[in-house]
């Protein structure tokens, strides 16, 4: 009889071990402790192993109800992440991370302005973050409107701030429309290149924190059919 108990326990086991789906661990919040150990590289491939598990569904399990309490009295971002609005990009998602762990700065066009550079500032100066990425992302709405000069409200002015891409994609051998997808990912990428000029042009903090090797800026862009992100 205790022999028969041992063997239904264990096949009961085995049982469960083979269905239970895998859990990944719960991600701790960051403490300044954790963030000074941190490298904007060592940043920067978290992101991407993030992003990985993002891609394959392997995504982390976070008791966000115990992270919201740990994280009250202070944090500490790994990164900052200038992205579009569109409502298809979850940043914090795409890169498998939780609470406490990135700085998410949006605007239609993922560009900067004194507002956005001021948040960089604070961001990398004052929060310790060692990672400032522009992340871009295909069949951009913001972009196409700038290739196609939308002069309509303030969407004009936002046209404007993206109008520097599209010149810079003039020698495009292709057709230069919004049709075009191949053309509107190339403005895409030299929108994503020409903010991180503008970051490192019209903030003298971030570029000197970045002379110094304490912080990196890095452009990406966001493949809409299959999640992943490829950095430029």
């Amino acid at each position: 009889m205790k022999k028969t108990t041992i063997l239904l326990s264990l096949l009961a086991s085995l049982f469960f071990s083979c269905t239970t789906p895998k859990v990944a661990p719960v991600d701790a919040i960051l403490t300044k402790v954790d963030q000074d150990k941190l490298t904007p590289d060592s940043v920067l491939q978290i992101l991407k192993d993030g992003n990985q598990r993002f891609v394959s569904g392997d995504m982390t399990h976070r008791d966000h109800t115990e992270q919201v309490r740990k994280s009250v009295n202070g944090q500490y971002p790994k990164a900052i992440v200038l992205s579009c609005v569109d409502s298809r990009v979850p940043v914090e998602d795409v890169f498998d991370r939780g609470i406490g762990d990135l700085f998410v700065a949006r605007v239609a066009g993922n560009f900067v302005n004194k507002d956005i550079l001021g948040s960089m500032e604070f961001a990398t100066k004052v929060a310790g973050s060692k990672l400032v990425v522009v992340l871009g992302h295909e069949h951009c709405g913001a972009v196409k409107a700038a290739i196609d000069n939308v002069q309509v409200g303030n969407i004009s002015s936002l046209v404007e701030r993206i109008a520097p891409a599209v010149r810079m994609s003039s020698n495009f051998s292709g057709e230069k429309s919004v049709k075009n997808k191949d053309y509107v990912h190339r403005v895409c990428e030299n929108n994503v290149l020409n903010t991180i000029s503008e970051i490192r042009q019209k903030s003298s903090i971030i570029n000197e924190l970045e002379k110094q090797g304490k912080v990196k800026v890095v452009g990406a862009i966001y493949d809409m059919d299959s999640g992943k992100v490829v950095f430029l």
